[in-house]
């Protein structure tokens, strides 16, 4: 994931362009994936490279790296898959210490093909904790560019299954530093990009209603 700058008063302005760029960005892959024109698949790249130039502005990232990242993209452009488990203990939530920016966020990550949701985020969960887990709800569906993330790229819906620990011990991959429980009240620093307060906060909500709907944008 390409994480972006932090936040200014500028915010909106800086969401408005990532927003824009990613749009561009979509529209040369799919145009030089199904175009047959060699015109138009020179004006497609050009868009391409109009869209790294809008988001060098945005995101912490160098405009080679963002072109290679950009050129590995192929097919029709669709939004990636992230779930993540919700686990509960004693009003606590399960949280992992992300290697990659030393900060904390619910256990999972991208969807995998040949799995369904649910069997993804039993795999992640296992994977980076050590836990066997059973899912017991859907909670949300979330679109990550209307919350309170930074900005980011790719283009993200972010899944979130309340599930119960029924197996197990802790053990953590090379991924993640480490495995804790934590109430609202002493939440670590967050791994925003992944999650966010407001989105735990909802999240114990639901929990505690016991409310089997499900939040979604």
């Amino acid at each position: 994931m390409i994480i972006g700058k932090e936040m200014t008063s500028s915010s909106d302005k800086l969401r408005n362009l990532l927003a824009w760029a990613t749009e561009i960005q979509a529209i040369a892959q799919i145009g030089l994936t199904y175009s047959t024109d060699l015109y138009d698949k020179e004006r497609y790249e050009q868009l391409a490279k109009l869209s790294v130039e809008m988001m060098s502005a945005v995101v912490d990232e160098k405009k080679e790296a963002l072109q290679a990242t950009f050129l590995k993209q192929a097919g029709y452009a669709t939004p990636k898959v992230d779930v993540r488990a919700l686990i509960i203990q004693n009003d606590e939530l399960l949280l992992v210490r992300e290697a990659q920016d030393g900060k904390w966020a619910l256990p999972g990550g991208w969807a995998d093909v040949n799995y369904s949701p649910s069997e993804c985020i039993v795999k992640e969960v296992h994977e980076e904790t050590g836990l066997q887990t059973r899912v017991k709800r859907f909670l949300a569906l979330w679109d990550t560019a209307k919350h309170d993330h930074p900005p980011h790229w790719p283009y993200i819906y972010k899944c979130i299954f309340y599930c119960e620990v029924i197996g197990g011990q802790f053990t953590h991959s090379h991924e993640i530093l480490d495995i804790g429980f934590f109430s609202l009240g002493t939440l670590p620093p967050l791994s925003e990009c992944r999650i966010t307060r407001s989105q735990l906060e909802k999240l114990m909500n639901l929990y505690d209603s016991n409310d089997f709907c499900t939040v979604y944008d």
